[in-house]
C-alpha cells in the first residue's frame, strides 16, 4: 500500500535528523510519498510567518505528517509552531513512550513507561494577560470534554498495546476546581475499563515516585504542563532527549516528532544522534498500520545502540549522523 506523508524538516539540526529518518523508513520497503514542506524560522522572510498555510493543507489531506524540531524563541517572537499546529490541526493527545535501551547510559536499565499529555488547554492554552505594568496572570482551563477526551484515549491506546495501567497524575489537593475536574473526568472514563487498573497520583509525589520507583508504573495520562514536565523527567530516566520520541495525534490528523528541540548551534555538523526521529517514525509506522516494518526499523535501531560501534558522540561513538542512518539501514536491507 503507498502513503503520502507530509514531511516538514524543520530548522537547525531538523533538515539532517530528517534527512536520516527519511534512508532507515525507506530502508523499511514501505512504499511511502514524502510531500516535503518547509516551515519554521527559516521561511519566516519567504512567508511571513514560521507556519505557511499550504503547511497545515498538505497535513490536513495526508493525515499523517513527520517533523523535525523548529526553533521557538525565547520570551519575544513568533509563536511556537507546534502549538500552533496542535490548536490549528486539533492534535489533542501527545503520545510519548520512554524506554531503555541498550547501549544507552542511563542509572535505569528497565525502563517502560508511556505518557499521554492533553495538548489543547492548561496553561498552554495561552490566556493570559497584564494586569498591570507589575502583575501578569495566566488562565488555566481545564473542560470535562477534553478531559474525558484524552483519558478515553489513554486507555484505548492501553488496551490496544496490552498495558496494564493507567495512572492520572494531578494537584486536585490544591486546584480543587480544574485539576478536580480534570482527576474526575478520567475517574468517569476509567470505569468503561475494568480490564486495566486504574489510579492517581499528585504530580509532586508522581516525580518522587518516578525516579525512586519507576518499576510501579505503566502508562500516566497528564494536563498539559504537568505531561510537558513528566515526559521531561521520564526521557532522563532512559538516557535523555535524544532517544525520546513523540507523537501529537488528533481525530483527523497526526503529526510525529522528536522530543527534542532544534539545538541550531550543532546545525549542518553531521554529528547530532537521529535516533529520537527515527523512533517517532516508528510510532508513524505503527499508526498508518505498518506495524511488521515498524518492528524491524526499531529492532534494528536497538541493535545498532547496544553494538556501539557506528553510534554518535553522546552514545559514546564517533559516527556522524548520516553514518549511523546508514548503519541501522544496513540492519535492515542486509
Amino acid at each position: 500500500m503507498k502513503h503520502t506523508i507530509t514531511l516538514v524538516p524543520g530548522d537547525g539540526i531538523g533538515p539532517e535528523i530528517s534527512a536520516a529518518m527519511r534512508l532507515v523508513v525507506e530502508a523499511t520497503g514501505v512504499d511511502i510519498v514524502w510531500e516535503v514542506r518547509e516551515a519554521g524560522a527559516d521561511v519566516m522572510d519567504k512567508y511571513g510567518t514560521p507556519l505557511p498555510e499550504h503547511v497545515l493543507e498538505s497535513i490536513r489531506r495526508n493525515k499523517v505528517a513527520i517533523k523535525g524540531p523548529i526553533t521557538t524563541p525565547v520570551g519575544k517572537g513568533f509563536r511556537s509552531v507546534n502549538v500552533a499546529l496542535r490548536k490549528e490541526l486539533d492534535l489533542y493527545a501527545c503520545l510519548r513512550p520512554c524506554f531503555s535501551l541498550k547501549g544507552v547510559k542511563s542509572r535505569y536499565t528497565d525502563i517502560d513507561l508511556v505518557i499521554v499529555r492533553e495538548n489543547t488547554e492548561d496553561l498552554y492554552a495561552g490566556l493570559e494577560r497584564m494586569i498591570d505594568d507589575d502583575t501578569a496572570e495566566s488562565i488555566k482551563r481545564i473542560t470535562r470534554r477534553a478531559s474525558r477526551r484524552i483519558a478515553k484515549f489513554a486507555f484505548e491506546y492501553a488496551r490496544a498495546e496490552g498495558r496494564r495501567q493507567v495512572t492520572a497524575v494531578h494537584k486536585a489537593n490544591i486546584m480543587k476546581c480544574s485539576d478536580g475536574l480534570f482527576l474526575e473526568s478520567v475517574g468517569q472514563e476509567a470505569a468503561a475499563y475494568p480490564d486495566i487498573e486504574f489510579n492517581d497520583r499528585i504530580v509532586d509525589n508522581m516525580c518522587m515516585q518516578l525516579v525512586q520507583k519507576p518499576e510501579n508504573y505503566d502508562m500516566m495520562v497528564l494536563p498539559n504542563l504537568y505531561g510537558d514536565i513528566i515526559s521531561d523527567l521520564c526521557a532522563g530516566l532512559i538516557g535523555g532527549l535524544g532517544i525520546a520520541p513523540g507523537a501529537n495525534i488528533g481525530e483527523e490528523s497526526a503529526v510525529f516528532e522528536p522530543t527534542h528541540g532544534s539545538a541550531p548551534k550543532y546545525a549542518g555538523q553531521n554529528k547530532v544522534n537521529p535516533t529520537a526521529i527515527i523512533l517517532s517514525s516508528v510510532l508513524m509506522l505503527k499508526h498508518i498500520n505498518e506495524r511488521e516494518a515498524a518492528d524491524r526499523l526499531l529492532n534494528a535501531t536497538a541493535r545498532v545502540i547496544e553494538e556501539g560501534k557506528v553510534v554518535t558522540y553522546d552514545l559514546g561513538g564517533q559516527a556522524g549522523t548520516r553514518q549511523m542512518a546508514e548503519e541501522i539501514a544496513g540492519k535492515l536491507t542486509g
